[in-house]
């Protein structure tokens, strides 16, 4: 029987193994189905992480890390988790693709959020094709060439200035006429004079053929369109919970959740179930910065040697 579970290799389950394993916890598994880093890796730019002076890539960032959170014995199997439920008043069970089932005494959730689709006609045909959520992974094809990011956030704003010093030129689509984003991000997009702003609209379609995109159709609020000769579209409005292995086979989940699925936690990260913790992303008013999920799995890891001690 594993003393603790984490379930999610990104900064919270990191750190969160890092700290349960130098703190004495002998028996500690990482389930992550690939390689450590989490979503933070898709990042083209980090320049806020504390002790890191040098604006580095999220992938970057990540590197270093797994080695040294497995440096006092953290264990990473590489399966995918399909459910966490109770087996017992203080064991869980930990089934796994294929039907393998694992017993831990505490887990840790930390599978995070992944980008939410902007629901526009042709998304989902050329999602791979022209439609992108990663500027990191997919900048690079469309070097001085045009392209659009749609969102108003942090995020969309961050991607559309790095996606400027690859391409000729950025429409930067956003349904209202203010952005969600720091001011400090706002000014910095501000400074970039290949950034288009195409405000107060939404995506009408994306079109193409076989070989890929080849525009967008947007339509304002006095239902103007507007054809963008573009061929490629990068979305990055907002994050869905990865709150999957929580749901039961009655369809509750396993604690308390928010309605929008996010996990209900207190400042000890602990849920509504005795034993079980979430870190990072899928917590509720989760700030979605890495120092933030690594100070979430920190926190967890050390309330779970104080939960297993007792």
């Amino acid at each position: 029987m594993l003393d603790l579970a984490i379930i999610g290799g990104g900064p919270a389950g990191l750190t969160a193994g890092l700290y349960a394993t130098r703190g004495g916890l002998k028996n500690v598994v990482m389930f992550e189905k690939g390689m450590p880093g989490g979503q933070i890796t898709q990042s083209s730019e980090i320049e806020n992480y504390p002790g890191i002076k040098d604006v580095v890539t999220g992938m970057e960032l990540m590197e270093p890390w797994p080695e040294q959170c497995m440096r006092f014995g953290l264990k990473h199997e590489m399966k995918e988790v399909t459910r966490v439920s109770k087996k017992s008043e203080e064991v869980f069970a930990i089934s796994l693709a294929g039907g393998e089932e694992v017993d831990a005494k505490a887990v840790i959730i930390c599978t995070g959020s992944t980008p939410r689709r902007a629901n526009f006609e042709g998304e989902d045909e050329f999602l791979g094709r022209g439609v992108s959520t990663c500027a990191t992974c997919d900048g690079f094809f469309y070097k001085n060439k045009e392209v659009a990011v749609l969102g108003g956030g942090d995020t969309a704003l961050e991607e559309a200035i790095y996606l400027s010093h690859i391409c000729s030129k950025v429409y930067l689509i956003h349904r209202r006429d203010a952005f969600r984003a720091s001011p400090a991000t706002v000014e910095r997009l501000k400074k970039c004079e290949n950034i288009e702003l195409v405000l107060n609209s939404k995506i009408k379609k994306v079109y193409g053929d076989t070989m890929g995109v080849q525009g967008v159709l947007t339509i304002n609020k006095e239902g103007d369109e507007r054809d963008l000769k573009v061929p490629g579209i990068f979305v990055f409005v907002g994050m869905n919970v990865n709150n999957g292995v929580l749901k039961q086979s009655d369809g509750s989940y396993l604690c308390d959740v928010s309605e929008y699925g996010e996990v209900i936690v207190d400042l000890s990260m602990k849920t509504s179930v005795k034993g079980l913790f979430a870190a990072g992303d899928i917590r509720i008013k989760a700030p979605k910065q890495v120092v933030c999920a690594a100070g979430d799995g920190a926190t967890a890891a050390i309330n779970v040697i104080s939960y297993l001690g007792e």
